[in-house]
């Protein structure tokens, strides 16, 4: 075959992915590319759950710590960057190995989606920006969900720019973007591919996700918070509203008790896996793997490895 390799790692938030992810790596000579949209900025560490220099065990990362907080990223920029990554990992005769759960980030490099159209007229996105404000979210969600019932489903309605941007693609082509989805997920790869997703239990995963962030306070995710509000940042950011940054600020900002945060915290990033699962679910090509099917790391690993032959990518 043509294509060059690359595989998937991925899945819901706090599933898993990063201590099998570098063993993964090291077995097949691979180096990462974060799938996140998070763990990008720099100065952003606990909230995001970033990869620690020593977690890395050597093997090389990228899309770790390349922004400043007050940069956007986008889905865009994260398909540019990884194109250009993906080469560079090729010409040094490694594998890519996309890890992270961004599934609409991993979906644009896979697919090589064209984001170049539609993009000219945008008096309807100011008007729906508008509407926003005079509104709120809520308003322009319940627009979503009666032009598009489907991606109201993968979006949360907090996510305004994801919101706007589904009516304003509904708007400009009469389609629904979810359609169009559909659609780029038909497109063949240019790469030869092995896409996992790792699953487990949502009981436990759930169980997970609350130690997770009771884990990231005791860590100091409210330190981190202040100082990132102390340098200027707010939740205008894209950086600032990712999850466990918006609730803090809510708490600091006097919108409610740091304990109400917490529970915020723990509820939307449930939420988050969710979504997460069901934007998984609808992609074609995966291999599900269950984690509640290993007694260890090493025989994941092992199971990993085989598919990896079978689809012979390694």
């Amino acid at each position: 075959m043509n294509n060059k390799p690359l595989i998937i790692l991925t899945g819901p938030t706090s599933v898993g992915k990063t201590a099998i992810s570098i063993a993964l790596a090291k077995a097949v000579n691979g180096e990462i590319i974060s799938a996140d949209s998070m763990q990008v900025y720099k100065g952003m560490d606990i909230g995001t759950a970033k990869i620690t220099r020593e977690e890395q065990a050597g093997v090389p990362h990228y899309m770790i710590d390349e922004l400043e907080p007050e940069e956007e990223f986008n889905v865009v920029k994260f398909q540019q960057m990884s194109k250009k990554y993906i080469q560079q990992i090729y010409d040094k005769n490694k594998i890519p190995i996309l890890v992270g759960g961004t599934g609409f980030y991993i979906q644009a490099v896979l697919y090589d989606i064209d984001f170049t159209e539609n993009d000219t007229d945008t008096s309807y996105r100011t008007l729906l920006e508008q509407l926003l404000q005079e509104r709120g979210g809520e308003y322009l969600y319940e627009l979503l969900k009666e032009k598009d019932p489907e991606s109201a489903e993968t979006i949360h309605q907090n996510n305004s720019k994801r919101v706007i941007r589904a009516l304003e693609f509904h708007k400009l082509t009469g389609e629904k973007i979810s359609e169009h989805n559909k659609d780029q997920r038909n497109k063949q790869s240019p790469y030869q591919l092995c896409y996992f997703v790792l699953d487990k239990n949502r009981a436990t995963l759930y169980e997970t996700i609350d130690q997770r962030v009771d884990l990231m306070l005791k860590a100091g995710l409210l330190e981190e918070v202040k100082k990132l509000a102390a340098l200027g940042h707010t939740r205008e950011q894209v950086s600032m509203q990712g999850l466990g940054y918006k609730e803090i600020l809510g708490f600091l900002e006097g919108e409610y008790t740091l304990e109400e945060a917490i529970e915020i915290l723990k509820r939307d990033t449930r939420h988050f896996a969710k979504r997460q699962l069901t934007w998984f679910k609808r992609e074609k090509d995966v291999t599900w793997v269950n984690k509640d099917n290993f007694t260890s790391d090493d025989e994941l690993l092992n199971y990993l490895l085989e598919i990896l032959k079978v689809k012979e990518i390694i």
